[in-house]
């Protein structure tokens, strides 16, 4: 994908995610069906479909040539990233949505070629979008945010984590996880892996970890941590496969040792 490509549809993204962020902003307050997915704490509502819904038609009018994983069904069957490959969360934080009316946020990641070029991150109630082009720096609303720092105190960072911590049969020993909450400054847990990503990336965060996500979780975000400098792999440091789900460490370079080696990794059984 060239640069002028890149801008392109970067422009129209953009656009069609500030449209789907204020009509959920206009319709906050309406009545809303929600269902159940793969258990009772994972939901799904009207508006999660709308608004999928609404990015794979405007998508597929202008880009018929190019694929959608999305959350909600109305995506392709994907099995391999090659062309452009948009992957959408039209509501990141669901249960946020229905419970609070804030910290949720439309994610949308296009990748070509397995590389991530373009991530969007739109805190829809906060009215704050992160975007970033690959190679041209990471923005939160229109200023350009500065590289997460080189050095970092381990005993001063503030950690993104929440209480899930089976993935692939693999359990993080308990005890591995109390000492790491000791040996940080603090935890926080916001109930959507965008926002988080966000969080890192603009350096409110010092890193985010989980052991579960799926592609459309973290595509946009990963785009935008890496250009800042953040990396992002899975928490016990191995490459992300964006076509499975994973757990996922996204966080400052100058931790991420740390917290693999020192008690994400011996935590593992």
């Amino acid at each position: 994908m060239n640069k002028q490509e890149r801008d392109a549809i970067y422009g129209l993204a953009k656009e069609w995610v500030l449209e789907a962020g204020s009509t959920i902003r206009e319709r906050i307050y309406d009545p809303l069906t929600i269902d159940t997915k793969a258990d009772a704490n994972d939901l799904v509502t009207t508006m999660d479909k709308d608004t999928e819904y609404f990015f794979m038609t405007n998508i597929k009018n202008v880009y018929p040539d190019h694929s959608i994983i999305g959350e909600e069904g109305y995506g392709d069957d994907v099995a391999t990233l090659d062309g452009t490959v948009w992957i959408i969360d039209p509501i990141d934080g669901t249960m946020n949505f229905v419970h609070q009316k804030r910290n949720f946020a439309i994610s949308v990641g296009i990748y070509h070629d397995g590389v991530g070029e373009i991530g969007l991150i739109y805190d829809v109630m906060a009215n704050n979008l992160y975007s970033a082009k690959r190679g041209e720096g990471a923005f939160k609303n229109e200023k350009e945010l500065p590289a997460l720092p080189q050095q970092k105190n381990f005993h001063e960072s503030i950690l993104g984590v929440n209480h899930f911590w089976l993935c692939e049969n693999h359990l993080v020993n308990e005890k591995q996880m109390q000492d790491l909450v000791r040996t940080v400054r603090g935890t926080r847990s916001y109930g959507s892996a965008a926002i988080e990503f966000a969080f890192v990336a603009e350096g409110s965060l010092d890193g985010y970890m989980t052991m579960g996500l799926s592609a459309w979780d973290i595509a946009a975000g990963i785009v935008i941590v890496n250009e800042v400098g953040g990396v992002t792999t899975t928490s016990f440091g191995e490459p992300i496969n964006l076509l499975k789900k994973s757990s996922v460490l996204t966080c400052n370079p100058a931790i991420q040792e740390q917290i693999v080696d020192g008690f994400l990794l011996k935590g593992r059984k």
